[in-house]
């Protein structure tokens, strides 16, 4: 199984992804991808330009369909901002699932003040277009409350039934 959870920065998507794997721990073996972490994990000095953020979006799509084909449960936390590479998840991951998370951009603003103050040059949703998903499985709108969130986590594991 992979899960695709997907939002601009600061949305909750690492948070989200966080709280699924601890409750799926225990019936499933997890690997979680975090955007950031990948960014890290090829250490290199690829910015945040268009072309850069395809560049990575591509690196991440195919890294998961390699980790997928060793049969691991994967929770993928990723801005996700290129229909064409979610259309190539769709057609090239087996047992797929995504997660939009949806969040108002003035919290977006609290909760990341210096990203999305302006002063940033290639910053999705302030200066770059963010291309909102068209057909995700699952919408969570997450606007601070983290017992609302947990509850439509659980919703989510159970639709999916993730328990067994």
């Amino acid at each position: 199984m992979i899960i695709w959870i997907m939002g601009l920065s600061g949305s909750g998507k690492t948070t989200v992804g966080k709280i699924l794997k601890k409750k799926l721990k225990q019936n499933h073996n997890i690997i979680h991808l975090d955007g950031d972490s990948i960014r890290k994990i090829y250490n290199d000095k690829l910015g945040h330009t268009i072309q850069e953020r395809e560049i990575n979006a591509e690196r991440i799509s195919k890294l998961t369909k390699f980790l997928s084909k060793q049969q691991v449960f994967l929770i993928v936390s990723v801005l996700s901002n290129f229909p064409k590479w979610l259309e190539w998840n769709r057609k090239n991951l087996k047992n797929y699932c995504e997660i939009y998370i949806k969040t108002n951009l003035n919290i977006l603003k609290k909760r990341r003040k210096k990203l999305y103050s302006g002063n940033i040059k290639n910053v999705i949703g302030v200066d770059l277009k963010f291309n909102e998903p068209k057909k995700p499985n699952f919408k969570i709108v997450n606007n601070n409350s983290l017992t609302t969130l947990n509850k439509k986590i659980d919703q989510i594991i159970n639709e999916l039934k993730l328990n067994n």
